[in-house]
């Protein structure tokens, strides 16, 4: 059983799933799954596209499929236990599953953590005593999981095997076609519905600014999560007017441009390893906003490339710092050079803090290992 909740843990949990079945093609996997674990093969007792929800004031509307997802697997735990759990991140949600895999005896193996680091630290002793195994993916993991002792392993990032254009800055240019000369900035509102509701308008007014004074073309790179169909309902038709989306190429798109605008999350660290400056932002609802500065602790950024670098690298905004000015004057410095090239160049070198290549192939071999 494999259960992930949200994009990136899909994509984690997909090349996961396909390391196992290049070990053992006959092993059975389900659990919850996305669109690319199930296409990896995973038969889904949930889809993580139902189940998501960004904060606490946007979970109304997912709450009971959650709830439903929660005991169907509990269900499947104690009637027809599967060899092995494997939980990646989804923090809550899985700790409550790893509690009643243990329980039944269930081995577990928990691959890419809760960032207790940041928040509710007491998490740790639960997760230590739940799970068999403990794969991390950020070297700075392992020392707060010291007392687990050999149970815990940092296994490198799994965006190592993954962040790369597929083709160089030209070849992207003609691909979607745009002028071969141009300046692109990259627009990441966020791979959830919620996210692009908050985060969507005000980027794309900064980006009116920016390609309006920097001679810049701004491209949308579409999350496999979303559709354009979520962009227009998000934003006007006139806000979205000369702007190109694209989708199925977002690695290539960053690469080829100049400056990026992302929402916070694991799409700041994919545009950290290609090396693209960026203004990393986060904005949800009040309540949920009010909940997390009461609960994260011991951090003094948000944005996993400062959080690696121990230094404000790239700018970072929060809530009501989200807005069309802020944004474009954060932005406007990096534009230019030296500033420019330094950025870029301290971004590119994050890559060796987080280990090898293949953690999808270690992670495989302590899953085949405990579940024989």
């Amino acid at each position: 059983m494999i259960v992930a909740g949200e994009a990136s843990g899909d994509l984690h949990g997909a090349d996961l799933v396909l390391r196992l079945r290049a070990h053992d093609p006959h092993c059975e996997i389900y659990g919850v799954a996305g669109k690319q674990m199930r296409a990896s093969g995973v038969r889904a007792i949930a889809n993580i596209e139902d189940i998501t929800g960004l904060g606490l004031s946007e979970l109304g509307s997912t709450l009971w499929r959650t709830l439903g997802a929660l005991r169907a697997l509990r269900a499947e735990l104690h009637t027809a236990p599967p060899s092995l759990l494997i939980l990646i991140d989804y923090a809550e949600f899985n700790l409550i599953l790893s509690g009643i895999a243990h329980r039944a005896g269930v081995p577990v193996l928990y691959y890419i953590l809760p960032q207790v680091w940041a928040w509710r630290r007491g998490r740790i002793r639960k997760l230590v005593r739940r799970s068999n195994r403990l794969a991390v993916v950020f070297p700075f993991e392992a020392a707060l999981y010291a007392e687990a002792g050999e149970k815990v392993s940092f296994v490198g990032h799994p965006l190592l095997d993954r962040v790369a254009p597929s083709q160089g800055r030209a070849e992207t240019l003609a691909r979607h076609g745009i002028p071969p000369h141009s300046r692109l900035l990259a627009i990441l509102p966020g791979s959830r519905r919620g996210e692009i509701r908050y985060l969507l308008r005000p980027l794309l007014q900064a980006a009116r600014i920016l390609c309006a004074d920097h001679d810049l073309v701004p491209v949308i790179a579409l999350a496999p999560t979303l559709a354009t169909a979520d962009l227009k309902a998000a934003a006007s038709r006139d806000e979205l007017n000369n702007v190109r989306i694209i989708a199925d190429d977002t690695y290539s798109v960053i690469a080829a441009s100049e400056l990026a605008l992302v929402a916070s999350g694991t799409a700041a660290l994919e545009t950290a390893l290609l090396g693209c400056p960026m203004v990393i932002v986060y904005r949800g609802s009040a309540l949920t906003y009010a909940l997390g500065r009461l609960l994260v602790r011991r951090v003094n950024y948000f944005g996993m490339p400062n959080i690696l670098a121990g230094r404000r690298l790239v700018p970072e905004l929060l809530q009501r710092q989200v807005n069309a000015s802020n944004l474009v004057r954060a932005a406007e410095p990096m534009l230019m050079e030296p500033l420019h090239g330094e950025i870029a160049g301290a971004l590119r070198s994050l890559r060796a803090l987080l280990g090898s290549p293949s953690a999808a192939e270690r992670v495989a071999a302590m899953a085949l290992d405990l579940s024989r």
